[in-house]
């Protein structure tokens, strides 16, 4: 684990090795290559250069498994970030005159510098979310396959020619990149957001900021390393790494700075819309990929164990922490008891709960102790309201911020969990009668970013998937998640698609150009 001139990162080295090798709840010794991994910083990256904070200040990482010191980065402020942004301002005059083929040449050797060094970036990745060491290597896959895709599709980016009403006019259209992006990405997919968000910037000739969540900025800085590696220039990836004190006024910055064209976000709901506001200051392009609220619906037809199957994947990835997790389970009173004893069996014998590094293990840790918190109350609330604890139901033995998987039932509305995005491993059941009810009560929430159903009705299967408004419908799939296909939300869960050939429109301009006397 080395700086660019080569001196040895002992602080973020020393932790790495104390606290995660001899720290885990299972006794897994972690791999020492992480330990020596070149991939490793306690410095953040502007301008090609790792670089500390202006006044010296840090703020330390810690391994959710067991709240152990990782290491520390530099905690930047608003006056770091203003500097990230004229870094970014100035390199995009020379970086939007590359040629797409050049810019996309440099995304390739990215892409597979990033396959080549995928099981240590995913040790990365689960030392710092937590996640189960399998799901942080296969994230690190998904992040690289945003790399490929707009290495791909960014030689893809077409002007028109339109029809002239008059002889003497000739009408086209250019598209260009927009300019400095500011993207802003969470801690539960720590990689694949910033690739999903700054490669289509890139690639459409955009430089970028990046502000990486406090609880993950680990993988956001081994990324810079391998994108150096590939060639990409200096000033064109920038990193602003900060702690959750001085996150309001970086997000202010990159929303205010009238040298920031756009921005991108993945995460809270309330925080979006804040950063809108701020947004709208500069009118800002500004695409949100924000909270969800999902339905899951299990009709009469459906195959119950392949619908258990969805479930399991949909549910408890990332120990429930993803924003397209199903967060409220519709079952169809005539399979509902059926579904829930399987459902039961499956996650009593396929859920274990530990540390990532540990053999075996298909559930981490949530990413903090608020997290912990806010699960318990809402199942909590939901016990006191008339629920029924099937299993689980309380934060797990091993303690921190570990909790049991939960599988409740007799769910209704006035519940928090029916009402919240829940963030955790809970499976809150609902019985439902009929198709209307159940896309009335799946339609009456705010958010709109992803739904599930399972159906072998033709018919039935159209008409709800029309009927949901969500911005994604996964039918007999509970893992629809791929760069191929649009990601993004209506109603508060967001604006704009990231990903498909759509994603890269998010960076671009149209300019219109009028050639006349051309007689």
């Amino acid at each position: 684990m080395f700086s660019r001139t080569g001196v040895r990162i002992r602080n973020a080295v020393h932790y790495f090795v104390r606290n995660i090798s001899a720290g885990t709840t299972g006794g897994v010794v972690v791999p020492t290559e992480v330990a020596s991994s070149r991939l490793l910083f306690d410095k953040t990256y502007v301008n090609g250069e790792w670089v500390s904070a202006k006044n010296g200040a840090i703020f330390e990482v810690t391994n959710p498994a067991n709240n152990k010191v990782i290491g520390s980065v530099p905690d930047m402020n608003a006056e770091d970030t203003e500097n990230a942004v004229q870094v970014a301002y100035k390199t995009f005059y020379t970086w939007r005159e590359t040629t797409a083929k050049e810019r996309c040449n440099i995304l390739r050797k990215w892409f597979n510098l990033i396959i080549e060094n995928q099981h240590v970036l995913g040790m990365i990745l689960t030392a710092e979310n937590g996640k189960p060491l399998a799901e942080g290597i296969g994230e690190v896959g998904y992040a690289a396959s945003f790399v490929e895709w707009f290495s791909e599709e960014g030689r893809r980016v077409y002007g028109d020619i339109l029809q002239s009403p008059a002889k003497s006019k000739k009408l086209m259209t250019f598209k260009q990149p927009v300019g400095v992006a500011g993207l802003i990405t969470p801690w539960n997919f720590p990689s694949a957001m910033l690739t999903r968000k700054a490669c289509p910037a890139i690639a459409a000739g955009c430089t970028v900021v990046v502000k990486p969540a406090e609880d993950t900025p680990y993988s956001a800085l081994a990324l810079c390393q391998l994108a150096e590696e590939a060639g990409l220039p200096k000033g064109v990836l920038n990193v602003v790494t900060c702690s959750r004190q001085n996150a309001a006024e970086v997000g202010r910055v990159l929303c205010e700075s009238p040298f920031v064209a756009k921005i991108s976000f993945t995460g809270s709901t309330t925080t979006g819309k804040l950063l809108l506001r701020q947004a709208a200051s500069t009118v800002k392009r500004v695409s949100m990929e924000l909270g969800g609220n999902a339905p899951f619906i299990v009709f009469d037809s459906a195959d119950v164990d392949q619908a258990v199957t969805g479930t399991m994947v949909s549910k408890f990835r990332c120990s429930g922490q993803t924003c397209v997790c199903a967060n409220r389970i519709f079952v169809q009173e005539s399979v509902h008891d059926a579904y829930v004893k399987r459902l039961t069996e499956v996650m009593e014998s396929q859920l274990k709960v530990g540390n990532g590094f540990d053999e075996g293990i298909t559930q981490g840790p949530l990413i903090n102790a608020k997290a912990v918190e806010k699960v318990h109350a809402m199942v909590t609330d939901a016990r006191n309201l008339g629920a029924t604890v099937v299993m689980g139901g309380n934060p797990h033995a091993l303690g921190g911020t570990f909790y049991e998987p939960t599988l409740l039932t007799g769910i209704n509305k006035d519940m928090k969990v029916s009402q919240e995005e829940i963030f955790g491993p809970v499976a809150a059941i609902y019985k439902f009668k009929t198709e209307e009810e159940v896309i009335s009560v799946a339609n009456s929430s705010k958010s709109g970013l992803a739904g599930y159903f399972y159906s072998r009705d033709i018919a039935q299967i159209w008409r709800v998937a029309e009927k949901l408004e969500v911005g994604m419908v996964g039918v007999n799939e509970g893992l629809m998640s791929t760069v191929e296909a649009p990601f993004g939300g209506i109603k508060e869960s967001g604006l704009g698609r990231e990903g498909s050939y759509q994603g890269i429109d998010e960076f671009i301009e149209t300019k219109y150009v009028c050639l006349g006397g051309m007689l």
